[in-house]
């Protein structure tokens, strides 16, 4: 895929090239998408989502050696410590881990886990798997020497990557999005530690303030440190600008292993231009490099953890640490940018100097030798056939493109992480006027439910979406970026609830759905979508917004779209039918007793 942008001082013009976009029917053809990267000699192993199968890369000679064909798309890849297997997680709600033999390339094994699994780590005496389900909000550890023992250990919220110490004592697991209401004063996403031997948490490690879309964490070779990559959003702050990282940045958070606590929060943006999503993280053999892949702006971060250290250690010794999370040129002439051939790159991993990219949306391998001194170059390598992009793909890139923004210091997926869901936070995004924040939406079904915002200020998601290139992106495209991205939204589909019993609803959530009626909920929240799609003054209002009519959201998918009522004050669907719920307007439930709340709750959360 082939573009440029021309920019001043006020405003970038993206400019599609004749050809850009091919045309076939959305979805036609069988995109590679490289996710996620294991090493071993000089061998990479690459999980190709969307093909659904895994690349052998024989890093010597630049080629793909074989293909292991799955029955699922692969999230995650770990190698067991001898080398002979391949853990390879995949599948939704009913999630598996695969066990590839590699002499062979034939899955040996297969164990069930959760929902949506990723990020498999094994410890390093190859006695324990230990899976993120990222959708029960759990880690489960299975049990590799034969016994069968498995045990499944709460953790925050979506856990989306984990990451060992070398001594095995310790898992810390990063959760993509904040767990707390997002109206207080501090919002963050948080670090779970496990201890390995009792499999139980033994701590949390708060991020900075704003901080969400964690995406990876690794912990450093010599188990001194942790590197967390994710957004730092300015969100208390209306979005009437981008400059200096106004509304994002895109940081690095390190951790302190042994005292299981934050270092400080570094920004990986640089005054005048955004690094725009950070994905994955990974150290160099070495020690000597931390490795950082910007999804949104197509490039490598190469940090020189020395450095690094030192002056995270200077500025504590000064008292100066608190400024570090703000400080946009904190590192220069400790790091290098790198443009990489290949678009999307996600999962990182490095053999000796070289830096190996999961270029997700070229269907390719980013290789960088940081053996070639101040400036290396990138080479991609192709994987193997990948399609002409269909218009929906081409949005779905559009869409994680942080380099059609100004200044490159977001995208679309910035604030609409985990394919154009939330992101758990208040936004005052000016299209109602300033001073009344709004909780992220959902993105799915956004089309077909109109019209689109709390306040319903915007007529439909086509509105919205070029709203959005304008005043979020601050940028002016054509309107071929925008039919694009309108195309990928519409092909989003629901993701099945982590409350269904093997697709179906509990008994717990079947007495709910009868409750749903009695309450009257299904007045507002009608039909095959639960949205009557008008609003309703629901007694949430404050201020000035006391009298307003809120739209009314679909309940599809309202499990994972938590906090909830416009401004997220609740935490919980429970607060909403009982704490939020003045004069029964949000159904009526007064008259309710606990158990047939909870059951409510349980349907609702079923959808």
């Amino acid at each position: 895929m082939r573009y440029r942008i021309l920019c001043n001082a006020m405003t970038c013009v993206f400019v599609v090239w004749a050809g850009l976009i091919s045309v076939p029917a959305v979805g036609e053809g069988i995109y590679l998408s490289p996710l996620a990267l294991a090493v071993q000699g000089d061998t990479v192993y690459v999980a190709e989502f969307t093909a659904k199968q895994i690349a052998v890369f024989d890093s010597a000679t630049n080629e793909v050696k074989k293909i292991i064909a799955l029955p699922v798309q692969p999230s995650g890849l770990a190698l067991s410590p001898n080398g002979e297997q391949l853990f390879v997680t995949g599948g939704g709600p009913e999630g598996q881990v695969y066990v590839v033999r590699l002499s062979d390339g034939e899955v040996v094994a297969t164990h069930a886990v959760g929902h949506t699994p990723k990020a498999p780590v094994v410890t390093p005496d190859g006695k324990t798997l230990f899976v993120c389900d990222q959708f029960n909000d759990r880690v489960t550890a299975l049990d590799l020497t034969g016994s069968g023992e498995r045990v499944t250990i709460p953790v925050s919220r979506e856990p989306i990557a984990a990451a060992i110490t070398p001594d095995g004592s310790r898992l810390f697991v990063a959760n993509l999005l904040p767990a707390s209401r997002a109206d207080g004063n501090y919002v963050s996403a948080v670090v779970d530690v496990i201890d390995v031997t009792t499999k139980k948490t033994t701590g949390a490690i708060k991020l900075v303030n704003g901080s969400s879309s964690v995406l990876d964490i690794c912990v450093s070779p010599d188990g001194k440190y942790a590197y967390v990559t994710h957004i730092l959003s300015r969100y208390q702050l209306p979005t009437t600008q981008l400059e200096r990282g106004w509304i994002n940045t895109n940081a690095v958070s390190v951790i302190d292993v042994a005292g299981m606590s934050l270092v400080n929060t570094v920004l990986l943006d640089d005054v005048d231009l955004g690094a725009a999503n950070p994905w994955g993280v990974t150290c160099t053999p070495d020690g000597k490099w931390l490795c950082v892949a910007h999804s949104g702006t197509h490039e490598i971060s190469v940090i020189d953890r020395t450095q690094l250290h030192k002056k995270l250690a200077d500025e504590a010794a000064a008292g100066e640490g608190d400024r570090v999370p703000n400080d946009l040129s904190f590192l220069v002439e400790l790091r290098q940018r790198i443009k990489l051939q290949g678009k999307g790159p996600r999962g990182l991993a490095a053999i000796g100097s070289r830096v190996f990219a999961a270029e997700y949306f070229s269907g390719t391998l980013g290789v960088v030798d940081l053996a070639q001194g101040n400036k290396p170059k990138s080479q991609s390598f192709a994987l193997g056939d990948e399609p002409a992009m269909s218009v929906a793909r081409a949005g779905e890139l559009f869409f994680h493109d942080g380099s059609v923004c100004f200044q490159q210091w977001q995208s679309c997926a910035s604030c609409h992480p985990g394919d154009a869901r939330v992101d758990a936070l208040n936004w005052d995004i000016l299209n109602d006027g300033m001073g009344n924040p709004k909780n992220t939406k959902n993105l799915l079904l956004s089309y077909e439910t109109p019209p689109t915002t709390a306040t319903g200020i915007r007529a439909n998601a086509v509105v919205s979406t070029r709203a959005g290139i304008r005043h979020i992106l601050f940028n002016q495209l054509p309107e071929e970026y925008a039919l694009s991205v309108d195309e990928y939204l519409k092909a989003l589909k629901p993701v099945p609830s982590p409350k269904l019993e093997q697709g179906e609803l509990s008994p717990s959530a079947e007495r709910g759905e009868a409750i749903f009626e009695m309450a009257k909920c299904s007045r507002c929240h009608s039909g095959p979508l639960f949205t009557d799609m008008k609003g309703h003054v629901v007694g949430t209002g404050t201020r000035r917004e006391v009298d307003t009519d809120f739209d009314t959201p679909t309940l599809i998918e309202v499990w994972r779209t938590a906090p909830y009522l416009h401004d997220g004050r609740a935490m919980t669907l429970e607060e909403v039918l009982t704490t939020f719920n003045n004069n029964d307007a949000h159904g009526k439930t007064s008259a309710l007793s606990e158990k047939q709340v909870k059951d409510l709750v349980e349907y609702v959360l079923s959808l």
